[in-house]
């Protein structure tokens, strides 16, 4: 148990699934804890902002408590989620915001299971969009709200979730598209995710050139640069090496169509202080990263990178593990350290795993000691 803060006190407790805090219990009839314990929530740090009474401190393991919250967060990131606030919501929401900021993080997001949009408006929370569409399996709530944690804005692209456990490349590409304005939000739907996937797959990984020439022939207005350290076949090492033939044969040929077409295959390593530079010129980087890091398996995946804050690069992840409790409202504009991202994007060229597969049976650890390189995909402003 820790005190947090000196404005706002509080206390922090582990959330252990299977029970609940008799001072929880003691706050009132409501059926949120139910629900907090369907699904397995430990891979996401989940724990207890209380707001004990004004007869216990937050040394007093005993008191009564007026609120409290159930907190998680992706593992590696920079922000917490509130699933629900229970008892004096507004004081649970203020506890659980001072623990934010006592930490550096950039945001506290807040799930609308039982949010109103005036408690959250009141707490100094904006809403977020509706999802377009949700990834399979991973239903969350029909709203979620933001608060950000510093100065400036950062203009929200609209969320749409992977259909599919293999289409997360077409969908970044697709998000970008609508968020520069190129796309209407409207033609955002399973058609256009699969359609596109299609054009770039190597079956069934989007692999880098394949899916930034996919993109130039679907917008050939938008300046397009592929970004990949090696001049080798990517994401294969696990197939046998009869299905990484045909496969490296694919990738060459998109090589070959990516000169043809006029995108270059630049082979230097890109850098954050290079991501960070394309999102303040307004463009979009589509960047390739291992999900070892914010879900615990390690599986090739395409986010989206977008905006930038103090510290951290915001993403958009198409892609929520809902086994875990992870929902839209987590993977969608999502803070994540620069050095985290820096870490999760160095990729593995001997991944045992090297579709762009979300599905964590399809997972497994590395083996033996590794090339690595960085792969992305660099969509500019429409000429």
């Amino acid at each position: 148990m820790e005190q947090q803060g000196t404005s706002v006190k509080s206390v922090v407790v582990p959330f252990e699934s299977g029970s609940s805090p008799t001072a929880l219990k003691q706050l009132g009839p409501h059926n949120v804890p139910e629900r907090w314990h369907t699904v397995d929530r430990s891979a996401h740090a989940p724990h207890i902002v209380a707001v004990p009474g004004d007869d216990g401190g937050a040394e007093d393991e005993d008191a009564e408590w007026v609120a409290a919250a159930l907190v998680t967060a992706r593992p590696h990131t920079a922000y917490l989620k509130i699933v629900d606030a229970v008892g004096d919501v507004p004081a649970a929401v203020r506890a659980v915001v001072a623990r934010a900021r006592s930490r550096g993080l950039a945001q506290v997001k807040w799930e609308g299971w039982t949010a109103t949009p005036e408690n959250a408006a009141a707490a100094g929370f904006v809403p977020l969009s509706p999802p377009l569409a949700q990834s399979e399996g991973a239903a969350g709530p029909d709203a979620g709200y933001v608060r950000w944690l510093h100065d400036g804005t950062v203009t929200e692209p609209p969320y749409y979730g992977q259909t599919t456990h293999f289409t997360c490349g077409a969908v970044t590409a697709l998000v970008a598209q609508a968020h520069a304005g190129t796309l209407s939000p409207e033609a955002l739907d399973r058609e256009a995710e699969l359609t596109l996937w299609r054009d770039a797959t190597n079956f069934p990984a989007c692999e880098p050139v394949g899916l930034g020439v996919a993109v130039r022939r679907a917008w050939p207005s938008s300046p397009v640069t592929v970004h990949l350290d090696t001049d080798r076949p990517v994401l294969l090492d696990h197939y046998p090496d009869n299905d990484q033939d045909w496969r490296a044969l694919l990738q060459r040929t998109s090589r070959t169509e990516a000169g043809r077409i006029g995108v270059p295959v630049a082979p230097g390593h890109l850098s954050l202080t290079a991501i960070r530079g394309a999102i303040g010129r307004g463009e979009h980087v589509l960047l390739l990263v291992s999900l070892a890091g914010m879900q615990g398996f390690d599986v090739p995946h395409w986010v989206l990178c977008h905006g930038a804050v103090p510290g951290a690069v915001v993403i958009d992840d198409p892609w929520a593990n809902g086994a875990a409790g992870d929902t839209w409202v987590d993977a969608h504009l999502l803070p994540v350290p620069d050095r985290s991202l820096d870490t999760m994007s160095i990729m593995s060229t001997d991944s045992t795993d090297s579709t762009d597969s979300t599905d964590p049976a399809d997972s497994a650890d590395p083996a033996g000691t590794a090339d690595c390189f960085r792969g992305a995909v660099t969509i500019g402003r429409p000429a």
